[in-house]
């Protein structure tokens, strides 16, 4: 198993649509495509969407897909993970999708003031055991990261089965008047939207046949306003 794994490293580390940028690399401003996707990398001027905590890849690939005129970077710390998705569109030769491996913590040293559009945060970690709300990719903390680089009014994405989260989320929106432009604590009971409902996680499907609901929510995030924690 371990020697899978590191095959699969090795092999996901080769693709030409794969970054890999050091530690000092992106904490020293020298990350080559900081600034330069679009002019560089997808060479078009697309607008371009992240999946952070993309796990296997398969979100970002089906957008990639369904969406050719778009750009999409799926974003994971787990190189053996996204090996999966990194293969796939590769194999079919999708010239609108990228990896790239880091801490989430450190994205806004990967990307440069208005360069993203939309961010998905697909089933993250709730961060329910050690009850450390600013670890939630929702929280203040994170939100405060993705408006250093999303375009003001860019529009973030979260799928969950956790209600905690979404509940957590919703609140979040609330307490700093962003503007919710969609909401459900069951996507698939009596929605009809086909962005949303034709493409599932591979976690998705094993939520969905355990019987449990999914939530769902977009909402905008504002540049101009500081994003804070309820006080209550």
């Amino acid at each position: 198993m371990a020697k899978k794994k590191l095959q699969r490293f090795k092999e996901f580390t080769n693709f030409m649509h794969v970054f890999e940028p050091s530690i000092n690399e992106v904490l020293n401003n020298d990350f080559k495509l900081k600034g330069n996707w679009n002019n560089v990398f997808f060479k078009n001027n697309n607008p371009i969407t992240l999946e952070l905590g993309c796990g296997k890849g398969e979100y970002s690939v089906a957008l990639a897909e369904k969406y050719p005129n778009r750009n999409f970077i799926g974003i994971d710390i787990k190189g053996a993970r996204m090996w999966q998705g990194a293969k796939i569109s590769n194999e079919k030769e999708l010239k609108n999708i990228a990896f790239l491996r880091t801490k989430i913590e450190l994205i806004n040293l990967c990307f440069f003031t208005n360069e993203i559009s939309r961010i998905w945060l697909t089933f993250p970690d709730p961060q329910i055991k050690n009850k450390q709300t600013k670890n939630r990719l929702t929280s203040p903390k994170f939100l405060n990261i993705y408006k250093q680089f999303l375009i003001s009014g860019g529009i973030i994405h979260l799928k969950t089965d956790n209600d905690l989260l979404y509940d957590y989320t919703k609140k979040i929106i609330e307490f700093n008047k962003l503007e919710l432009l969609y909401s459900t604590n069951n996507l698939y009971k009596n929605e009809n939207n086909e962005e949303i409902l034709s493409i599932k996680t591979y976690y998705e499907n094993i939520f969905l046949e355990q019987g449990k609901n999914i939530n769902y929510l977009s909402f905008k995030l504002l540049s101009r306003n500081k994003i804070e924690e309820p006080t209550k």
